[in-house]
């Protein structure tokens, strides 16, 4: 089980790999849905790593503003990038501040009690449905992107203690070139770029996701219909 530095270390190495391009946005929504899920499992019943990093950033630079810490990064650093950038240092100083931090970086964050694990998460359309209902409480903002990012994280975080894809997340998978061949794509763009660059803006492409993805499941039960007729 890889701790939280040793995640953070290979997306700063890589970070095409996990959140396609170097942003402190799509790292947030991404560490948003992989923390989340991880403590669904039980895994960080200690806490995750990351409490206090948001009090932190506040507290350094001198600010009170209802702001996420990658928010205020962004303000600091002046960009996505250079945000991302120092995100890293930035938090590897938080640890080393914080005695409670520092206690668990030595025992590993993620480490459990190895008792009573719960291993099982809430249903991948059920959480779809409830961002769908709420995407403020689960994104921060209305974004395709972060949708996407969270769901990355979400996935990871069950890889990692070899729980196999539902049948959910199966049918999920399709979903991709089922958007490709919708819209004759055939580079390798992700779904939330494909329908972002169809879309106005990230409000606009999340619900239209939405929208998309009922068309997507409407065919699927079509398709099962017509061969259990046949």
């Amino acid at each position: 089980m890889r701790n939280l530095s040793r995640l953070l270390q290979d997306i700063k190495n890589n970070p095409v790999i996990y959140l396609d391009k170097p942003s402190i946005t799509c790292l947030d929504s991404f560490l948003v849905g992989y923390l989340s899920t991880r403590t669904e499992m039980g895994l960080d019943r200690e806490g995750s790593g990351i409490e206090g990093f948001q009090e932190w950033i506040q507290e350094r630079e001198k600010t009170t503003i209802s702001q996420s810490w990658a928010g205020i990064l962004i303000f600091v650093c002046g960009s996505e990038r250079n945000a991302f950038s120092n995100f890293f240092e930035l938090f590897e100083r938080f640890l080393k501040e914080d005695e409670s931090s520092q206690k668990k970086e030595n025992g590993n964050n993620f480490n459990s009690s190895g008792n009573d694990l719960i291993f099982s998460v809430r249903a991948l359309y059920e959480l779809l449905n409830s961002i769908k209902k709420r995407p403020g409480m689960y994104l921060g903002t209305s974004s395709i992107t972060k949708l996407d990012m969270l769901l990355r994280g979400y996935s990871l975080a069950q890889r990692e203690v070899g729980i196999p894809p539902t049948e959910q997340e199966r049918e999920f998978e399709g979903f991709q070139l089922w958007i490709q061949e919708k819209y004759g794509i055939k580079s390798g763009q992700s779904w939330s770029k494909i329908i972002l660059f169809y879309s106005v803006d990230e409000d606009e492409a999340l619900q239209k996701f939405f929208q998309l993805f009922e068309e997507y499941l409407n065919k699927n039960k079509s398709s099962e219909v017509d061969e259990n007729s046949s």
